[in-house]
């Protein structure tokens, strides 16, 4: 879902369009929400994903769609019905931009079910569900949802508070990178690379990974019952 952005990005750095100090920056914007879902058991069974889309990019997707011809703002429910799913058509492999751990141990998660997407204020909001196919115990060691796409080419923030269902006793926080860090680690990353390197020989496993090093996380923990 990702490579041909990549490939566009590489071959701008490639042809010197873009300068070390400003090398790759974002062409989407996503307001990003997290809700964890606990089972009966009190074990973490799925997350619930929000994407809040910049207000150009969801015009863009609304023009794309044939959607909202008369431009008032307002859908109809058949609109609505076609516009639910746009972004879930995922290429095999692609990772949903939604990453979880435990420790350092990566958690797997189904595909997208139960989307859906309207569009409100201006803005683009579709919403996924992602179940893991392993429930998992969380207790003072936190689960880490990141979100954030590997190119850059996305840039997530999350700006809705987390929510927890299904279980008492949780805390989930927001963590955000240090931004003047993650720049100088980026240029020092571009540095070693070779500008005369060709576009052909760029690829992923030998680019800096600048979307995760830019991602904010939501940090779970909860009490365990006594």
């Amino acid at each position: 879902m990702r490579v041909f952005v990549f490939i566009a990005w590489a071959a701008g750095w490639a042809a010197g369009l873009f300068a070390v100090t400003a090398n790759a920056h974002p062409h989407v914007f996503i307001d990003a929400g997290v809700q964890m879902l606990f089972d009966d058991q009190g074990r973490l069974a799925a997350v619930r994903i929000v994407w809040a889309y910049d207000e150009f990019y969801s015009l863009l997707i609304l023009e794309d769609c044939g959607l909202d011809p008369d431009a008032d703002g307002v859908l109809t429910a058949e609109e609505q019905t076609l516009l639910a799913g746009f972004d879930m058509n995922w290429d095999p492999g692609f990772a949903g931009d939604t990453y979880l751990l435990q420790g350092d141990q990566p958690l797997e998660l189904s595909g997208p079910t139960e989307f859906g997407a309207e569009f409100r204020n201006g803005r683009i909001i579709s919403t996924h569900l992602r179940a893991l196919p392993q429930r998992v115990e969380v207790g003072v060691e936190p689960v880490v949802i990141k979100t954030f796409d590997p190119t850059y080419y996305t840039a997530y923030a999350i700006s809705f508070d987390p929510v927890v269902k299904g279980r008492t006793g949780c805390d989930a926080q927001i963590f955000r990178p240090d931004l003047t860090a993650v720049s100088a680690e980026l240029q020092a990353a571009l540095a070693e690379l070779s500008p005369d390197q060709s576009i052909d020989e760029l690829n992923l496993d030998s680019f800096p990974p600048i979307g995760e090093a830019f991602a904010e996380e939501v940090r779970v923990t909860c009490v365990p019952p006594a």
